[in-house]
């Protein structure tokens, strides 16, 4: 080991004594900003990796629909999808708006229709189903959202009657249509308040009588190759499907563009931001080791007096800015990642005490807070860190190598 990387060593941790309080606090102080920095790119990494599967597992990883609104010939549209390379799998959709009432409770949720056959190729829905099944869903019944069942009082078995806008144009033609009468068997929670609180299940068949389809569908959701990328997965079906179909495919990301771009953003300029705890951090650093330059003039004399290059002096207070910056580091990641395993009961605790409980579900739509640790940022998060407090030590270094051995000796 190199003399000036053991007195660093020594400088920081001296043999025999406690562990000194200047290094406690600058270890300290970096790793207060590293873990602020882990936990604040780790919850906003999460918001937009649940965005990103609750998309894919609700809609597919690409959705495909028609540029005049719906599709009239979904046979031949499936069948040139199935053959375009990297579409595994793909499923019909029909959905619009309806009136459920059970119990003199009325709603008004989101009807999707379905392809009880195909939607497992692309969607699992299985996996949210907590009451029922999904093969028991017939065009005689209805899986209801977890949060609509329970605002209406409906439970598995129960029927419930479904009013839809073709009722309204019957009646303007003098004629009477009768509600829709559908048994309740399934209920299923996805996680997202607004999707548990808002969506019905019926089938495809179900969903067009509902509406006087006759047949049509209003699109296409798709599961493409591991691997493939979204966005080139929708450029290769939009090249590859006939003009004639009139269809057009977009990614899950070019579907949530906006809002993918907004929590991109807010994650960068955290980042951003944050990073001065850090560079406050190192300034703390660099006052102390200058401090340590001034009360060791004599020592740092003595050194060059016995063939210490000035080259190397100063490595010796650099490398105690790169010990600091990576003890910082290593603590700070301990303590976010600490922070994040605990973070539902933290928020849970901050919510009761504040009487909110409810605002994390209103305003973020989320009933528990996410975390996502991209690894890029935790790359950034330790590169930018070790290389602020080595630069930290650049300046007492620099004072430290301009002392001439003559002059320091002389230091009282």
């Amino acid at each position: 080991m190199p003399w000036y990387l053991y007195l660093a060593l020594k400088q920081l941790f001296p043999t025999g004594r406690r562990f000194p309080f200047f290094t406690a606090i600058s270890i300290l102080g970096v790793a207060l900003g590293v873990a602020v920095l882990v936990i604040s790119t780790s919850v906003m990494g999460g918001f937009g990796h649940e965005i990103r599967r609750w998309t894919v597992e609700t809609t597919g990883d690409v959705q495909v629909r028609a540029d005049d609104g719906a599709i009239n010939n979904p046979a031949e549209f499936l069948a040139q999808l199935t053959k375009i390379p990297g579409v595994v799998a793909a499923t019909p959709f029909a959905e619009g708006y309806v009136m459920l009432e059970h119990g003199l409770k009325p709603a008004f949720p989101v009807v999707q229709g379905i392809d009880v056959d195909r939607v497992s190729g692309v969607i699992p829905l299985e996996h949210y189903i907590h009451y029922g099944s999904l093969a028991d869903l017939d065009d005689d019944s209805i899986i209801l959202s977890v949060q609509l069942a329970m605002a209406v009082g409906a439970r598995v078995g129960d029927k419930v009657e479904i009013h839809t806008p073709l009722e309204y144009e019957k009646f303007k033609n003098d004629e009477v249509l009768v509600p829709r009468e559908l048994r309740v068997t399934g209920i299923f929670e996805i996680g997202h308040p607004a999707l548990d609180s808002s969506l019905v299940l019926v089938t495809l068949r179900t969903m067009q009588d509902l509406y006087g389809r006759r047949g049509s569908v209003d699109g296409f959701n798709l599961k493409i190759s591991p691997g493939l990328d979204a966005d080139t997965a929708a450029a290769r079906i939009n090249a590859a499907l006939p003009p004639a179909l009139h269809g057009h495919a977009r990614s899950w990301m070019e579907i949530n563009h906006d809002l993918i771009f907004i929590i991109q953003l807010e994650q960068n300029m955290i980042f951003f931001l944050l990073t001065f705890i850090i560079i406050v951090a190192a300034f703390s650093v660099t006052s102390s080791l200058l401090i340590s330059v001034v009360r060791k003039t004599r020592e740092i004399g003595l050194l060059g007096a016995l063939g210490g290059q000035p080259r190397q002096v100063a490595a010796c207070f650099c490398f105690q800015g790169f010990i600091i910056g990576l003890g910082g580091t290593i603590a700070g990641f301990g303590l976010g990642f600490t922070v994040l395993h605990f973070r539902n009961g933290i928020i849970y605790l901050f919510t009761r005490l504040t009487q909110s409980e409810a605002a994390l579900a209103r305003f973020y739509q989320f009933k528990e807070l996410p975390r996502y640790s991209d690894p890029s940022y935790m790359i950034a998060i330790v590169v930018c860190t070790i290389v602020i407090c080595t630069l930290a030590g650049l300046l007492p270094a620099w004072g430290a190598a301009r002392l001439k051995p003559v002059e320091a000796l002389r230091s009282e």
